[in-house]
């Protein structure tokens, strides 16, 4: 069997070469493409053929993609977390000296030099004073959100000697196992946001967390604190981050999304968005993507799934895999199972996970499985989806 797949932004040969040519058909011109593979481009408003069983993107944020609409179509979408988490994570360490030195604006100010040597030197020893900064060991960054990314910042912070505290309520059992024990677990905003000198954000863009940084925790920080923010500019409330610029509550705002409320203000440094612009990064989400997509397409797996909940299922030998994607609702195992018994079908493996109020079903089948019985399945109230592998 071939799987076409449609690429909608360029991906790295690294990723690509994941898929076999033999099996595997990937151009942006796909037709009825069996899944999109993308990076940045919008999904918003897009068409999406009847064929598509799946969307991966090359990245961590999924903001460009209408993820309601795909769940409610039975079609997963991936994510790849912690492929560019070195990237991030080296920019936001250069985003502590950028905004502790005050490099930017010393880097302007010695950029704009004119006249000869001698000049050139009084002007240096005359200007610098304006440039002082501090020093980041002994002082406390704030880490909020402990994925990937948020632990190794919080990891490098600590080896830069820093005090380090981290605010996380849904950390995952295996960052907290990578997580420094030097890092400090604080279950309060309001007391990190209280205790630190730097705080750093690490979070998605979902509907929790637009605006969580706004006039009412920016009242809370420490006079001269500064507010890094790698994550996504929305996070943040730019009018408030403005305000306590202004009223001197806040000494710097470090982040990686220019706009016009913030490009040229005093304080501010902004960067055109250069978290995972490196080619190592690329490579690993397109190679991580690609992974997915295969495993999904041919084995049913689901591995980083923003909507779905994981399902890995070991194929059972001379079995028919149904994989199939569902409401979260009772007794729909039970239905299915019905279906293949009255069919004389023994099921020799099943795996059943939820995530909310949705559901993921994989049953490896004894025996051939008709076409009309999976369209029987299909017909379920509740089923999404479902196809035979």
């Amino acid at each position: 069997m071939t799987f076409a797949i449609k690429t909608l932004n360029a991906i790295s040969r690294a990723g690509l070469s994941r898929l076999p040519e033999d099996a595997y058909h990937v151009a942006s011109d796909v037709a009825d493409p069996d899944a999109l593979l993308l990076r940045s481009a919008s999904l918003h408003g897009a068409e999406i053929p009847a064929s598509v069983l799946a969307v991966a993107r090359a990245g961590a944020g999924t903001n460009n993609i209408p993820i309601p609409e795909y769940s409610a179509r039975g079609i997963p979408v991936f994510n790849t977390p912690g492929a560019n988490a070195n990237a991030v994570k080296e920019l936001v360490v250069a985003a502590l000296f950028l905004a502790a030195r005050n490099i930017i604006p010393a880097a302007a100010f010695a950029h704009r030099l004119e006249g000869d040597a001698e000049s050139m030197d009084k002007a240096v020893e005359a200007g610098k004073k304006a440039f002082v900064g501090f020093e980041l060991p002994g002082r406390t960054l704030g880490v909020i959100g402990l994925g990937a990314i948020g632990v190794e910042v919080a990891n490098a912070a600590t080896a830069l000697g820093m005090r380090v505290m981290g605010y996380d309520p849904n950390i995952t059992v295996e960052h907290a196992w990578k997580l420094s024990s030097f890092v400090e677990h604080v279950t309060s905003l309001e007391t990190m946001l209280k205790r630190a000198d730097i705080v750093t954000l690490h979070v998605p863009l979902v509907p929790g967390t637009r605006g969580l940084i706004g006039s009412d925790q920016l009242a809370l920080v420490r006079r001269s604190a500064v507010l890094v923010n790698f994550s996504r500019g929305p996070i943040v409330d730019e009018a408030a981050v403005v305000a306590a610029l202004e009223a001197g509550r806040l000494r710097g705002y470090v982040c990686d999304f220019p706009s016009p409320e913030l490009n040229k203000r005093p304080g501010v440094v902004t960067l055109p968005h250069l978290g995972a612009s490196t080619g190592e990064a690329e490579e690993n989400c397109a190679r991580m993507a690609a992974d997915e997509l295969r495993n999904f397409l041919e084995q049913g797996t689901i591995v980083n799934s923003v909507n779905f909940p994981d399902a890995e299922l070991p194929r059972g030998e001379g079995t028919v895999r149904i994989a199939i994607a569902n409401s979260n609702v009772p007794n729909m195992v039970g239905q299915i199972s019905t279906l293949l018994a009255d069919r004389g079908l023994n099921i020799a493996d099943l795996l059943n996970k939820s995530r909310g109020e949705l559901a993921y079903t994989l049953v490896d089948v004894e025996g051939e499985v008709p076409a009309a019985l999976v369209e029987e399945i299909r017909g379920i109230e509740g089923v999404l989806s479902a196809r035979l592998l």
